[in-house]
């Protein structure tokens, strides 16, 4: 192992995520994990831009120019959505800001960072989703004869089926699924907020087949982690850029057989896909925001849109060879009014 160059900045990051955050700021696990995702993210990409070991950054690399550089490196390799990228500016700014009440020499830096532009995200955004015939050429691409293809498939389908964030799913123990009559499973969401949602028949019956491989023989109230990876015979919580970068590979391979598997597959995709397909399958939106644990209906309000406008794109398109047929002014434009009928099913 190198030797850290700048001590006083690692010493600075172990206290604002060991002491500081869940012990001043008393905040959530869960909101702990993402600081420390953008933190460790954002050394690694300025070690890969410096040409330098992650122990040779020092403070003054916690720049404008880096910080700018890491998010849009973020937004075009891994796809991340503005929400995401503002998250991860913030919680490098909250270290910053800590950091600089404890030594004034970072007060600049804070500065700088200030300058940074949060990303504008609109109130009915874009969603993202895959078809049904996607998801299932992306069950079916794992081998499942291998220890490592049984996990990737059944973490596939505990993503799509609870309809979780990653570090949600991540964050599961064993102790939290309950197979009996009604199989569930508890996610611990954001600012510590616990639901529970139902399993589904075919879910459980994978869950038991990657029991007896991962978990053989450790009983149910354990607090073991249901995914980990194992390293020298040690296990291990997964991170969610490893799950990021097999779910890119199976869809990379998947693509070939299923046209319609989007370029970029990533975990929340599988969110958005299950919110849509609930929704498109006659789910209440109200019940689809208690599945996905929103704390604000506008959030769910954006499969609603995203659905009528896809509606309406599928008209235009096969209109589109006759288009005297359509006036112009009888295309459908959704408004706010619109989407509040459909949600109380008017």
């Amino acid at each position: 192992m190198g030797k850290v160059k700048d001590e006083a900045l690692f010493l600075l990051i172990k206290n604002f995520l060991t002491i500081y955050l869940p012990t001043c700021r008393n905040v959530s696990d869960n909101t702990i994990t993402t600081y420390r995702t953008a933190i460790n993210q954002f050394l690694k990409y300025v070690a890969d831009a410096k040409g330098i070991s992650v122990l040779a950054v020092t403070s003054n690399m916690f720049s404008y120019e880096l910080v700018n550089g890491y998010l849009c490196f973020i937004s075009e390799q891994k796809s991340l959505s503005p929400a995401t990228m503002n998250n991860r500016l913030a919680a490098i700014r909250s270290f910053i800001a800590y950091a600089s009440a404890c030594n004034p020499e970072y007060i600049s830096l804070y500065s700088e960072l200030s300058a940074i532009k949060m990303q504008k995200t609109e109130l009915f955004a874009k969603v993202d989703y895959m078809s049904e015939a996607a998801v299932k050429a992306m069950f079916d691409e794992p081998d499942t004869s291998t220890e490592i293809g049984i996990r990737d498939q059944f973490m596939m389908i505990f993503l799509y089926d609870t309809g979780a964030r990653i570090q949600e799913v991540l964050n599961v123990k064993l102790c939290d699924i309950k197979t009996g009559k009604t199989p569930t499973a508890k996610l611990w969401g954001k600012g510590r907020k616990m639901r529970t949602v139902p399993l589904m028949k075919d879910t459980v019956s994978h869950l038991q087949n990657y029991l007896t491989v991962y978990h053989k023989g450790t009983p149910m109230l354990s607090n073991e982690n249901l995914f980990y990876t194992k390293r020298k015979g040690i296990k291990a919580a997964m991170s969610d850029d490893a799950v990021r970068v097999r779910l890119q590979k199976y869809a990379d391979a998947a693509r070939e057989k299923c046209p319609e598997i989007p370029e970029k597959v990533y975990p929340h995709l599988w969110r958005h896909t299950r919110a849509m397909h609930l929704y498109q399958h006659g789910m209440d939106l109200t019940l689809v925001s208690q599945w996905l644990g929103h704390s604000n209906m506008e959030t769910t309000l954006t499969y609603a849109y995203a659905d009528t406008e896809a509606k309406r794109t599928a008209i235009e398109k096969a209109m589109a060879d006759n288009p005297s047929t359509v006036a112009e002014d009888t295309k459908c434009i959704v408004t706010d009014e619109d989407i509040l009928k459909q949600l109380y099913g008017l």
